[in-house]
């Protein structure tokens, strides 16, 4: 019946197009939350591809870094020479950011953005699918788990509830999202909307007088959640603040999340994803500011800080975690690039968030420190950091959303 679901509610977007909403569509949006009970919302991000882990949070003060990576490693924040643009921004005299990922360095300092090394899945597999599959599914080395950690991690609500409270920016629902709870996945805001007044008329009707409780639902659903985008749609929106995001597909779904939230249509968990880690051939330009990975990490550090900004004293309500499947391989290959490693880093955002710190054990990049003599061993289950945001942040009980595994909380928020 899940699988079903999904199936109806992805299909279901394809109806949607330009056009105007018929009156039926009028309807007025849920009501917000009570003053002072604003609802708690986490916004995941999935770096796809296998992020380079060691050039976007650079052990700079590890010799062995540099050892490994001779024509791809970052330069040291005090390296002589170095100009300022290309070296690592350190963070605390052992860690730093990779220099594209600047617009971060003042949210780490106001102590609202906190770093997880060593982090990841405890799965071995090299392979995207399997390791992305394993991740969204909150269930390592099990394929046979039908829905995602996202889908689990929200709460039974009692009543009605928004058919928007889980957003995914993307033309499919991501496997994060998927289970037996309301999920939905837009291209745009301004994209989704019903094409056609008498088929969008006819389709309500079909879906309302099927005998399938799942089918006639996720109707139900999809139709109010055309009618709610179609009054914010209405409402022009301008980030506040000042706030730029980057030209772009991430920039543009955070930007549109934002207005998700503003909007208080009952957002309670979003995702958005941004591909292109893959770097097997150069990596870096000459310089460290150049390059494959900096021009992704300089979108994605922009767009990040600009969902701050834009956001404002909403954060307060807002937890943001990014993730990627696996790292890198320590050691640089013979085409300048990197394959497919093991552990990684995760950030975590928020006005709640205890930041300015690098959470986690260091493992060391030593030969007898490597995973199987080549990788960044593990030494943070991802799972440890998304369980801890489910239960201190959102405020759902943990148990049940990684079966099989119990969280161990890091201190985060």
């Amino acid at each position: 019946m899940t699988t079903r679901r999904i199936l109806l509610r992805n299909s279901a977007l394809a109806m949607v197009g330009m056009g105007s909403a018929p009156p039926w569509l009028q309807r007025a949006l849920y009501a917000a939350d009570a003053p002072g009970q604003r609802k708690k919302i986490l916004v995941a991000i999935f770096q796809r591809g296998a992020a380079d882990g060691l050039n976007v949070v650079v052990p700079h003060g590890e010799k062995a870094y540099y050892d490994l990576r001779p024509t791809i490693a970052v330069p040291r924040p005090s390296a002589a020479g170095d100009k300022r643009e290309d070296a690592a921004i350190d963070l605390d005299g052992f860690f730093g950011l990779h220099p594209a990922l600047a617009p971060l360095k003042p949210l780490y300092e106001q102590r609202h953005l906190a770093i997880v090394d060593a982090a990841g899945s405890p799965d071995s597999t090299r392979s995207h699918f399997d390791a992305q599959d394993y991740m969204e599914s909150g269930t390592p080395g099990r394929k046979a788990t039908s829905d995602g950690w996202m889908n689990r991690a929200l709460s039974k609500a009692p009543g009605k509830v928004s058919p928007l409270r889980a957003v995914s920016l993307g033309s499919v629902l991501p496997r994060a999202m998927r289970g037996a709870e309301p999920a939905i996945a837009l291209q745009s805001i301004d994209g989704f909307r019903v094409s056609n007044a008498e088929a969008a008329h006819q389709f309500e009707q079909m879906y309302g007088a099927a005998k399938d409780p799942v089918l006639r639902a996720t109707g139900r659903e999809t139709f109010e959640a055309v009618a709610m985008l179609q009054t914010i749609r209405n409402q022009r929106y301008s980030p506040a603040a000042g706030a730029e995001y980057p030209r772009g597909r991430f920039g543009d779904s955070l930007r549109q999340i934002a207005q998700l939230i503003k909007s208080d249509v009952g957002v309670e968990m979003a995702f958005a994803d941004i591909g292109g880690w893959d770097h097997h051939v150069n990596e870096l330009g000459t310089r460290a500011s150049e390059g494959q990975l900096a021009n992704l990490l300089r979108e994605y550090g922009q767009a990040l800080a600009a969902f701050w900004q834009d956001m404002g004293d909403r954060m307060q309500d807002v937890v943001v975690v990014t993730m990627s499947e696996f790292g890198r391989t320590a050691h640089e290959n013979g085409t300048r690039g990197t394959d497919h490693g093991h552990a990684n880093s995760m950030f975590v955002m928020g006005g709640a968030v205890k930041g300015g710190k690098v959470y986690g054990k260091w493992p060391g990049l030593e030969k007898e420190q490597l995973y199987e003599g080549r990788d960044l061993a593990l030494t943070t289950d991802f799972r440890d950091v998304l369980g801890e945001l489910v239960e201190r942040h959102t405020r759902t009980p943990v148990k049940g959303v990684f079966p099989g595994y119990e969280p161990k909380f890091l201190g985060l928020v």
